[in-house]
């Protein structure tokens, strides 16, 4: 026990240590979970230092990740070889590894970035479900695998946290074990002022294992351990615990949550815990207990590398998201296809007959919906539903729960093994939104099918019409954001976003059916961003750049313009994003030297870097037929080319 005591204490004082000498940081919860991580680090987490992407790691998860010096303690303590002192005592510091919040990438050992609250639990369950998944399709030697993740208060009142819970109680996610940090203090003072719920009997009502036990005793924590790794639902463990657990004159009080110990209360922790090490010096006994704890994980590490390689080359692949040769093989013909029959079509219903083709291709891919498969035509006629009697699907039933759905997304690309799309209704990505951002701060291709796209939604009215949307995902950075004006852009747009494996793609798709404008597929165009679709026939004196179905309109505008000797060019511009990325000749070849216009059914916030004038809608929609709110905000060919002729 005493052993389980200086390891903690190790934890404890690092912690305090690298906060205090940043002057910034959150030592209340390092602290106060140092026992709980002492022993899951020691005693259960299957890990492996020296190969720190092991596929049949174990996940852990700091979901509250303003106690991210509990974690860059562990991986330190633990001997990963990217971490060292120099980086504790650079906690907080510009180009530190050690950042505010853990982030992915910078530190092995680091599976998801976390800070924003509830996220880690919703992304753990994402983790979970993976490993559910992989494990029915490719045996317990190859994916047998826990995901743990710890939390606070604050993730348990975000809205994400419950859908979460739901979701992983519903699909039976017994590897999924959640530490609450049971603390009862947050930043404004006692959980007592804002809230009041039952906790545990919230998550029993939705379908998981509960315990609830003292966060500082060794034997309670290891064994509810035990009864979790051994339950049939997910679990929940409360840990009761004291926030600052050791500083004697700050323990159980708010002024600890988020502001250093200070020198004398540091001075006063190491004396409570009689700790004999100098500052940043762990005693050499300690660290080496600590060093020695992935020692009993050596012969599950080497018996997994032996059955992966058994498994053959289709199952490396997997895990390393590599594409099959050939993946694309009936997606191009398709295509081709296209070409030749000529189909007016939504591009909603061009994704589904891409993903008819994608699917089968890539054995890894698993697509969903948040409950609207059959408006964002998210599945297509062989996709097997993902349940708790089969595992071995490749279709999520996500319900009514976008933000969790993408938050889970992010969990199943950072996993591994699995290439994640999702669909809901474009305007409702709002609830989605801080989970993108994190699909794009931690450069994971998460693909998102976002369907009616603008005021072509008609009579669901201004609540179902994006406006400012298509600009505040542009405005995000690396995140692509795809708006295909036909079934060949859409095919081509799903292509980059299945190849691209560090950049999230939104694929923003309409209701309304589009004639098809390409008449060539030799080259991806859509990967140049944009691209003259339709020269003027003779000198420019107008060049008309458009997305989506706008770029058919701007072919209607072409036509009439031309009857009173008008030259226009079309431009097709797909994804903004890309065209940034193209050489500035390029881009200056494409949008000419005449009059630069730009049509979109949506802010024209943006449009600016491009367009001398932009033509949009800058007030929220209206409801009526499509053709009508087109009308009444004056996005006709006729409108728009009499408007031209004006200023021509």
């Amino acid at each position: 026990m005493q052993k389980l005591k200086d390891m903690a204490s190790a934890i404890r004082v690092l912690s305090a240590e690298a906060i205090d000498k940043s002057n910034s940081g959150h030592p209340g919860m390092p602290l106060g979970m140092a026992d709980v991580a002492t022993v899951l680090f020691s005693k259960y987490l299957k890990f492996n230092p020296e190969d720190p992407k092991w596929f049949d790691r174990d996940r852990f998860i700091l979901s509250a990740g303003h106690g991210s010096m509990l974690l860059y303690s562990l991986l330190y303590l633990t001997g990963y070889e990217d971490i060292n002192m120099q980086d504790i005592k650079n906690f907080r510091q510009l180009g530190s590894k050690t950042a505010g919040h853990p982030e992915y990438g910078h530190i092995e050992g680091i599976d998801m970035t976390t800070g924003p609250l509830g996220q880690g639990i919703a992304t753990a369950t994402g983790f979970a479900l993976s490993e559910a998944v992989l494990s029915a399709k490719y045996g317990k030697d190859v994916c047998d695998h826990f995901t743990y993740a710890i939390c606070g208060d604050g993730c348990l009142m975000e809205g994400i946290s419950e859908e979460a819970i739901s979701f992983a109680g519903h699909n039976k996610l017994n590897k999924l074990i959640l530490f609450w940090d049971d603390n009862k203090i947050t930043i404004d003072g006692s959980t007592d002022i804002s809230t009041s719920t039952d906790i545990l009997k919230r998550f029993e009502a939705n379908g998981w294992d509960t315990q609830s036990i003292d966060g500082h005793s060794y034997h309670q924590i290891e064994t509810a351990i035990q009864n979790a790794r051994s339950s049939k639902k997910p679990s929940l463990i409360a840990c009761k615990t004291t926030i600052g657990f050791g500083a004697p004159n700050k323990q159980g009080s708010n002024k600890v949550h988020g502001a250093p110990l200070g020198a004398d209360e540091t001075k006063a922790l190491k004396e409570a815990l009689n700790w004999q090490g100098s500052e940043f010096e762990v005693p050499k006994t300690i660290l080496n207990e600590w060093r020695k704890t992935s020692a009993r994980c050596e012969e599950k590490y080497e018996d997994w590398t032996d059955n992966a390689k058994a498994k053959g080359k289709e199952f490396k692949d997997i895990i390393a998201n590599k594409l099959p040769k050939g993946w694309d093989k009936e997606l191009n013909k398709f295509m081709k296809d296209c070409l030749k029959e000529k189909p007016t079509i939504a591009t909603r219903k061009a994704s589904q007959l891409c993903i008819e083709k994608i699917v089968p291709a890539i054995p890894y891919i698993i697509g969903g919906s948040a409950d609207l498969d059959a408006s964002n035509l998210t599945s297509s006629k062989d996709m097997v539903d993902i349940t708790p009697e089969n595992y071995s699907g490749n279709k999520v039933n996500y319900g009514i729960r976008e933000h969790f759905m993408a938050a889970c997304m992010n969990g199943m690309k950072l996993h591994g093994g699995v290439l994640p799309y999702g669909g809901t209704f474009f305007v409702f990505s709002d609830y989605l939104r801080p989970a993108l951002r994190l699909s794009a701060l931690m450069e994971q291709g998460v693909i998102y099918v976002l369907t009616h796209d603008s005021i072509g939604v008609g009579e669901d009215g201004p609540t179902h019409q994006p406006i400012e949307h298509l600009a505040s995902y542009r405005a995000m950075p690396n995140v692509n954001v795809f708006r295909p004006a036909d079934v060949i852009e859409t095919a081509e747009a799903w292509k980059l976003a299945i190849e691209t494996d560090e950049t999230p793609s939104i694929l923003a798709l309409t209701r309304q059916g589009l004639p098809l404008l390409r008449g060539d597929v030799s080259e991806n165009m859509t990967a140049r961003g944009g691209y003259v679709l339709s020269e003027a026939t003779g000198e420019r004196d107008i060049t008309l750049i458009a997305t989506g179905s706008e770029v058919s309109l701007a072919m209607e505008v072409k036509e009439l313009l031309a009857k009173d000797d008008i030259n226009a060019a079309v431009v097709s511009m797909p994804c903004m994003e890309l065209f940034d990325a193209q050489s500035f000749e390029y881009k200056e070849e494409v949008l000419g030297e005449g009059l630069r216009v730009s049509i979109e059914a949506g802010t024209t916030f943006g449009w600016h870097k491009y367009a001398d004038l932009p033509l949009g809608i800058d007030s929220f929609g209206m409801s009526g037929k499509a053709a009508d709110v087109f009308e009444n905000f004056g996005l006709t060919a006729k409108n728009i080319a009499a408007q031209l002729k004006k200023i021509s």
